[in-house]
């Protein structure tokens, strides 16, 4: 039987954490949450040797302060859950910041390996590493690798093997004579007052008591006699302060870098080089005062561009199997004498047209989280955030704000739950609040359907002015807001700019198979148990024709439709559409598809014939601006922890919503179109 160990992976953002743990676990992999926790949760398993082997991948944070969730997230891991082995990713590029957390984990007395990745891209910046020198200043292993090529990850594993069940070293780090002193005071004296588990450090814990850490303050609270320590520790901070008039934890974070500045000058040489890197020339190209800006809406474009010239092959040949599908399994059912004729109706106008009309758009999906993900794993994302920051800035915003706003072109759940990052709760509000514009991929289908049907010549640029549009209206009630409900200047951006990279195709592949399997499972889920709902409400009361305007969601829509008669499409069908696209955006196609009789002509003609040019631009306007999805109401109330803010969105964005598909209906038809 194989021996069982669980290797934790921990870094900071943009050091390749994820790359090894997809080289490492493949497709053996699932996401989920943190027990209790919004932090997406990854774990892998692989089998090397005669081990099984479970590689979690610990949320990407600079420091173990638990300061934010993620950081609390990774330091409980390894402090309750006590990993066999740690494994420090580290950027060999950019040392010294990347070390601060390998020391953190190293004081918390984790069994850590350093990984130095990049050792290609550290070459090129004439930067020499002696590994060797390092793993003696820290009292831990060193390994060199390569994550995106693998390279050096058949000796991370044997190390990570050899370390586990070892008796964990005493961390080498120090402090100065008088935090050692106090620390070493506050150490003995948890020794001989209080019995702790044996996963903390007394080290540690007497460290982080000096520090002031409420969350292991709470902890230790729980042990009998500790109020002896606490109140110890309480008199030796304020000591501290008096004597170095300052914090503690500023205190002991200086002595870290201290430390690193100290090991950095005995193990890494960097040549000086007077011309500039490939990497810093092609900075000055996109991030450009001018260019910059330009040149992200083009990148933009050109990604919209190849996700519908690339997806409309595939598209068509899903549609035409659904097609073929359909009418094979309807001549089956009929061949059925003992089968009454609802199930033909279920099976075939509800199932199978509902469904088919969502997953027939699955190759678009999948091409727009491919493109989002090379970007990302590029390094450009993070360098469109800062050329968006004076834009932001002049609107009132943060730079930061920028990052959630674009994560939500892939699902504005993970784009609401990207605020944390952001310091001041006025400034995460606020991005909540206006990220429902930013138009999801479960948008995309209406958007394909809708301009395949009426401006098929412009595709690509038509849907990314649709986008375009999302982003302008974001900022403009971003303004707005500022200006009323959030005044304040926010912080200028300060973030770390990754290296560029060569995206590593197995990580895209994952990573968007992933993404692309949600949508689809979501269709086979919440898609597929409204689609029998809308089936039902279109063939009650028993007996009347289906989908009819006697049936019980014909007289539903035909008591709200009035309400998009301004609009243009006064219909009751779009406005069925519009009120179960709340459960999910993806359910607006497959409820044209239950209720319209498709037949041989295919979701677009139909839609051609209930829709004018003129009327299907104002529907896609009220599609990308009208109420988010309940997942993403559910977790801004959970974000918030209020009712007001959530409800405050539904409010807002239906009113714009509809304002705006007004004015493009009814401003349309002033100007003469049609």
């Amino acid at each position: 039987m194989a021996k069982k160990l669980t290797i934790a992976l921990a870094g900071n953002p943009n050091v390749g954490k994820s790359t090894l743990f997809n080289a490492l676990t493949g497709s053996r992999q699932h996401v989920g949450n943190w027990p209790g926790k919004t932090v997406e949760k990854k774990e892998g398993t692989l089998k090397y040797n005669d081990y099984e082997l479970n590689v979690v991948d610990l949320p990407g944070t600079y420091s173990l302060t638990a300061y934010s969730i993620e950081e609390l997230v990774a330091r409980d891991f390894v402090v309750d859950e006590c990993p066999d082995v740690v494994v420090h990713i580290v950027d060999a590029t950019n040392l010294e910041r990347n070390l601060y957390l390998a020391v953190q984990l190293i004081e918390m007395g984790a069994n850590v390996i350093i990984a130095l990745n990049m050792i290609d891209l550290a070459k090129k910046a004439h930067i020499t590493i002696d590994e060797k020198k390092i793993a003696r200043f820290l009292g831990v292993p060193v390994v060199k690798i390569e994550a995106n090529k693998k390279t050096g990850t058949d000796k991370l594993l044997d190390t990570a093997i050899s370390l586990a069940g070892k008796k964990r070293k005493k961390s080498l780090i120090t402090y100065g004579v008088e935090l050692e002193e106090h620390i070493s005071k506050i150490e003995e004296l948890i020794k001989k007052t209080i019995k702790l588990p044996e996963k903390y450090d007394p080290k540690w814990i007497a460290l982080k008591l000096l520090e002031k850490d409420n969350e292991i303050i709470n902890k230790i609270k729980t042990i009998k006699n500790s109020e002896i320590i606490i109140e110890e520790a309480a008199k030796n901070r304020k000591h501290l302060q008096e004597v170095f008039g300052e914090d503690v934890d500023t205190s002991v974070a200086d002595a870290r870098y201290g430390f690193i500045g100290g090991l950095m000058r005995e193990a890494v040489v960097k040549k000086e080089v007077n011309r500039l890197s490939a990497s810093e020339n092609l900075d000055r190209v996109v991030m450009h005062r001018a260019l910059g800006i330009p040149i992200f809406f083009a990148l933009m474009w050109v990604m919209f561009q190849v996700t519908f010239a690339l997806g409309a092959p595939f598209a068509d040949i899903i549609d035409i199997g659904f097609g073929l599908l359909a009418e094979s399994t309807g001549a089956f059912i009929g061949s059925v004498d003992l089968l009454p004729a609802w199930v033909n109706s279920l099976v075939v106008d509800g199932i199978l047209s509902g469904i088919g009309s969502v997953l027939v758009f699955v190759p678009n999906i999948f091409l727009l989280f491919m493109m989002i993900a090379i970007m990302e794993a590029s390094g450009y994302m993070a360098r469109a955030a800062f050329i968006m920051d004076k834009v932001m800035h002049k609107v009132g915003l943060h730079g930061k704000s920028f990052i959630p706003m674009i994560i939500g072109f892939g699902c504005n759940v993970p784009a609401i739950m990207a605020t944390r990052n952001l310091e001041s709760e006025k400034d995460r509000i606020l991005t909540m609040l206006i990220n429902p514009f930013m138009s999801c991929a479960a948008r995309l289908p209406v958007y394909v359907l809708f301009v395949g049907a009426f401006f098929s010549a412009h595709q690509g640029t038509i849907i990314f002015l649709i986008y375009l549009f999302g982003i302008f209206v974001a900022l403009l009630s971003g303004m707005l807001f500022k200006k009323t409900m959030f005044r304040g200047l926010s912080s200028p951006l300060v973030m770390e700019l990754p290296p560029y990279r060569k995206p590593a195709l197995k990580g895209i592949l994952i990573h968007t198979c992933e993404r692309s399997w949600l949508f689809v499972k979501k269709a086979g889920t919440i898609i597929f148990a409204i689609v029998i709902v809308i089936w039902m409400l279109a063939s009650m009361p028993w007996g009347v024709e289906y989908a009819s305007e006697e049936s019980v969601i014909g007289q539903m829509g035909g008591f709200i439709a009035p309400v998009f008669g301004p609009c243009g499409f006064g219909e009751w069908q779009p406005a069925v559409a519009l009120m179960f696209g709340f459960a999910a955006k993806e359910v607006v196609v497959g409820t044209f598809g239950t209720l319209y009789d498709v037949g041989d002509e295919g979701l677009g003609a139909v839609i051609h014939s209930h829709f004018t040019p003129l009327s299907a631009a104002s529907f896609i306007v009220m599609v990308l601006l009208y109420v988010p999805c309940m997942a993403v109401v559910a977790t801004i109330r959970r974000e918030t922890n209020s009712w007001k803010w959530p409800l405050f969105v539904v409010v807002y964005t239906s009113g714009v919503a509809w304002v705006c598909a007004v004015v493009v209906y009814q401003g349309g038809l002033l100007l003469g179109f049609i």
